[in-house]
């Protein structure tokens, strides 16, 4: 099982590239905002308790996130493996899902992380809020709280696996083909 985690702040083109890298090597999308927004739009319990917390920018507790994401993997069996997309966002995430996937006889392999400068994740998630129904990415006071939350708190995941030497760096900026060339080379020597 090959697991990786498409990493970067939000805006940085994860989304955009996580479906192409799930098309080409087979993997399971697992986007714990994704999850968050189907359980917002069928108005689950955990779904408005998400959404309370992403309206205001904020992280969605732990406990919850690290719960649904053994769901998932558990509803998952014998895949190729899993393309972890805006998860994990702090170092306690990622030290749980760590200990998960290590239950499960697995592991990260690896964790791309896409480098944007700020005032093009801003533009993006403007544009996203345009396109995706998102109203939230364009509130001025909610994109600077969620790049502070990446800068405070989700860094420190990139610091973690660091540690293990498997975090590469890639230019987020350019063609779409370009940047999704760049993460299939750092795929493509790893498997």
């Amino acid at each position: 099982m090959f697991n990786l985690i498409l990493f970067g702040p939000p805006g940085s083109g994860k989304g955009t590239q996580s479906e192409k890298l799930i098309a080409k090597y087979g993997l399971k999308h697992l986007s714990t905002g994704d999850i968050f927004r189907s359980e917002i739009s069928n108005q689950t319990e955990l779904g408005l308790k998400a959404k309370s917390y992403m309206d205001a920018g904020q992280l969605v507790p732990d406990a919850v996130t690290i719960g649904m994401v053994d769901k998932v993997i558990n509803a998952n069996k014998g895949v190729n493996g899993f393309l972890f997309d805006g998860f994990p966002r702090t170092k306690a995430q990622a030290e749980a899902l760590d200990e998960l996937l290590k239950g499960h006889g697995t592991e990260i392999n690896v964790v791309l992380a896409l480098d944007v400068p700020e005032n093009e994740l801003i533009q993006r998630m403007i544009g996203r809020a345009k396109t995706s129904g998102r109203s939230d990415d364009a509130d001025p006071e909610v994109q600077q709280k969620r790049i502070a939350v990446y800068r405070n708190e989700t860094l420190a995941v990139a610091d973690h696996y660091r540690t293990f030497n498997k975090v590469v760096q890639l230019n987020g900026l350019g063609s779409i083909d370009d940047i999704f060339a760049s993460l299939c080379q750092e795929i493509d020597s790893r498997k």
